[in-house]
C-alpha cells in the first residue's frame, strides 16, 4: 500500500458537486474551480478530470456514495491529491474507498457536516472526519474557514458513522418539534406563543431556532432537502443491527411527506406527514 506524503496545498482547490453544500463551500473556502453534472453550474471546469488534475484537494459533495464511487470511477487521480468527501454515505462503503485509494496514493477523508448549507455560510457547523490524522492536520486550516469546529474520529468511515449518529437525533428533535406544533394547532394554541414557550422550557433544542419558524409559517424553501435525510434515516436502518423503533417511524414519516409532494422541500416539511390526513 502506498503511503504518499500530502501534497502541500498551494494549487486552488476543487469541488466536484455545485448543489447546496457545494455552492456554500466554494464560497467560504474560495475555491476557483467547481463542476457538477449540471453544466449551468460549473465553475472554471468542463469535467471532473479537470479538477483532479489542477488541484492538490477536491471536495466531493455528492448525493450519496455510489455516485461518489461513479465520479471516481475510471478518474486519474495524481498520488498525494486530498480528496475531501462531504456526503453523507454508507460507512461501510466510505472506508472500502479510503482503502482503495490509499492504494493509489491518494488521501481520502470523509469530512461529514453536521449542520445545513446555511449555517456552513455562518460558519456554524461541526465537521466530523475520518481518515489518516495527518491529513486531517494537514486541512484543519482548510476546515477553520467554514466550520466552528472539526474534530478527527478515526479511520475513514468514522466521520460517516458518526454523521449518521448525530443525524439521527437531529432528525428525531426535529419530527418531535412538528409533532409538538401539530399537537398545540390541534388544542388551538397559538404556535408562535407555543414555539416561544418552549424555547424557554426544558423542552428547548436549537432544531427549534432553525425550523420552527418554517414549520410554523409553511415556509418549506430548502436548507437541506427532506429526501436527502429520508437517504440519511434509511442509511442508520441499513447499519443498525440493533432496532432502531424511532427512526423507523420517522421513516414512515418522512416518506409519507415524500408522497406528499414535499421531497424537495425543506426537512421540515415532515410536519406535513404530521398535519395531513
Amino acid at each position: 500500500m502506498s503511503h504518499s506524503e500530502p501534497t502541500t496545498i498551494t494549487k486552488p482547490v476543487g469541488i466536484i458537486g455545485m448543489g447546496l453544500m457545494g455552492s456554500a463551500l466554494m464560497r467560504m473556502t474560495g475555491a476557483s474551480r467547481g463542476w457538477d453534472i449540471d453544466s449551468s453550474r460549473c465553475v472554471n471546469a468542463t469535467t471532473a478530470d479537470e479538477l483532479f488534475e489542477q488541484c492538490d484537494v477536491v471536495f466531493l459533495c455528492l448525493p450519496n456514495s455510489d455516485i461518489v464511487r461513479s465520479v471516481l470511477h475510471g478518474a486519474n487521480l495524481k498520488p498525494g491529491l486530498i480528496l475531501i468527501d462531504t456526503t453523507t454515505g454508507d460507512p461501510t462503503e466510505m472506508a472500502a474507498l479510503g482503502v482503495e485509494l490509499a492504494a493509489k496514493g491518494v488521501h481520502y477523508l470523509d469530512a461529514t457536516v453536521s449542520g445545513s448549507s446555511a449555517q456552513l455560510l455562518q460558519r456554524d457547523v461541526l465537521v466530523m472526519v475520518g481518515g489518516e490524522a495527518a491529513v486531517f492536520e494537514q486541512c484543519r486550516d482548510l476546515f477553520a474557514k467554514f466550520a466552528r469546529e472539526a474534530v478527527h474520529i478515526g479511520p475513514c468511515g468514522s466521520g460517516a458513522k458518526m454523521k449518521l449518529v448525530t443525524n439521527l437525533v437531529l432528525g428525531l428533535n426535529r419530527a418531535a418539534l412538528a409533532e409538538g406544533l401539530a399537537f398545540a394547532w390541534d388544542l388551538d394554541l397559538n404556535p408562535v406563543q407555543t414555539l416561544d414557550v418552549m424555547r424557554r422550557s426544558m423542552a428547548y433544542s436549537r432544531i427549534m431556532d432553525t425550523k420552527g419558524e418554517k414549520m410554523i409559517t409553511q415556509d418549506f424553501t430548502p436548507q437541506a432537502k427532506l429526501s436527502q435525510h429520508l437517504k440519511d434515516v434509511r442509511l442508520m436502518l441499513a447499519a443498525s443491527s440493533i432496532p432502531l423503533p424511532l427512526s423507523e417511524t420517522h421513516r414512515q414519516l418522512l416518506e409519507k411527506a415524500e408522497s406528499l409532494g414535499f421531497g424537495n422541500a425543506d426537512n421540515s416539511a415532515v410536519i406535513k406527514a404530521i398535519l395531513e390526513p
